[in-house]
């Protein structure tokens, strides 16, 4: 079994770190995806899937140790991840948190070996920005199979697929 250790990572402004996500993390983060959720940008995560999840999640922390962002890199395959739980506060959003969170999770995904990522968003612009290209959901059965069955919206989805090949 190969390890990948995760380094602490650039960050997008002096005034922000990237850094892997922790337990102590998660009452933050819940915070953070609340307003996401609440608008349907974000499926709802439970607390117990954070906490069963951390190891997959990267956050953005500002200077006074307030998290401003994060993602997460689902792997489910050994070719294939999708960067899901992608937030960015409102006050920080314009500023290259999202798109560090995104490069950062490219790094990661690069480091296991994987040749393509994927994400469902209601925000296909910000991705192709970064060199995603639209896709089509039927490409990865796994996510549909393993995720939109049990979505609330699964019937009348308005997502776009976007993938990159790395």
């Amino acid at each position: 079994m190969t390890s990948v250790s995760v380094k602490p990572r650039r960050a997008p402004r002096p005034e922000t770190a990237l850094r892997p996500a922790t337990l102590a993390d998660v009452a933050e983060m819940e915070k953070l995806m609340a307003p996401f959720v609440a608008t349907g940008d974000l499926l709802p995560r439970s607390n117990y899937d954070l906490c069963r999840h951390i190891k997959e999640y990267v956050v953005a922390v500002a200077r006074d140790g307030a998290i401003v962002g994060t993602g997460s890199l689902k792997v489910y395959s050994t070719s294939l991840a999708e960067i899901a739980g992608l937030a960015v506060g409102d006050d920080q959003q314009g500023r290259g948190v999202g798109k560090a969170l995104v490069e950062a999770l490219v790094l990661d995904a690069r480091a296991l070996g994987l040749t393509e990522v994927f994400g469902l968003t209601r925000k296909p612009l910000f991705f192709l920005r970064l060199g995603f290209r639209i896709a089509e959901k039927e490409q990865f059965p796994l996510k549909v199979w393993a995720d939109c069955t049990r979505c609330p919206r699964q019937h009348a989805c308005d997502e776009v697929a976007v993938a990159l090949t790395l």
